[in-house]
């Protein structure tokens, strides 16, 4: 009988394998679904509805900072994710690791400073919270917590761009060619896990928010005339 137990205990999947095999499927199947189903019913909701008329002074100043730094940031993620022994190469000597690691921790700083200059502007001013939503509160919260994750990341697990390349870089190429290994992260301290969690929750919340508009490129902006824009949406509680 006890080893009939032991049998049906170790059948079932381990917290990891569910939150690092199971929920990351499911966040695919669903952003892909969801991304369809609101494109093809509501297409002309992909817009970020800028609020550059409302106030402009105070937005430059989240815009601006947390673009470049969540960029620059992607980049190095997509980086390390694509070309592992790339980066390894070019961290094997203590100066390129220096450069790489302040880098990030600098470009991390950015975006912080950029997204915290985005919630004041929407909590101060009156025009800008009435023209942001329950969904563009929740996401906003949760960009600057995965920005906060991710710098208690590079402060406390350090050489962060070496072990992403060795560990977390197999890792999701075993997801992409669906032989989940998770032998590797699951080893990884606590804040590395919560900073992963944090990107898949993002993720999955992606064709619920304005966020959807990166997925259209606005490539015939370059050569179509000056045209007038306008707002998808009742605009009568923002003139009050």
């Amino acid at each position: 009988m006890p080893n009939v137990l032991m049998a049906a205990e170790t059948s079932w999947p381990s917290i990891h394998e569910l939150l690092f095999i199971t929920l990351p499927y499911g966040v695919v199947a669903l952003f892909l679904f969801a991304t369809i189903r609101r494109f093809r019913g509501a297409k002309f909701t992909y817009s970020s509805y800028s609020s550059q008329f409302l106030e402009n002074r105070h937005q430059f100043f989240g815009a601006v900072p947390w673009h470049y730094g969540i960029i620059a940031l992607f980049f190095g993620h997509l980086i390390g994710f694509l070309f592992p022994s790339l980066v390894l190469w070019g961290t094997r000597y203590p100066i390129g690791l220096y450069i790489i690691e302040l880098g990030a921790l600098i470009f991390a700083f950015v975006a912080l400073f950029g997204m915290a200059n985005a919630l004041i502007r929407r909590l101060t001013n009156p025009r800008i919270t009435v023209v942001t939503t329950r969904m563009d509160w929740i996401i906003l919260l949760m960009l600057l917590v995965q920005v906060m994750t991710g710098i208690w990341v590079a402060t406390s697990v350090r050489w962060g761009s070496q072990w992403f390349a060795a560990v977390l870089s197999p890792y999701l190429w075993s997801l992409f060619t669906f032989r989940p290994d998770v032998s590797g992260v699951s080893m990884l301290p606590l804040a590395v896990k919560i900073h992963i969690l944090g990107a898949f929750a993002i993720f999955a919340l992606f064709p619920f928010t304005r966020l959807v508009h990166l997925l259209v490129v606005p490539i015939p902006y370059i050569w179509r005339k000056v045209q007038v824009v306008v707002w998808n949406r009742k605009t009568g509680s923002v003139r009050d």
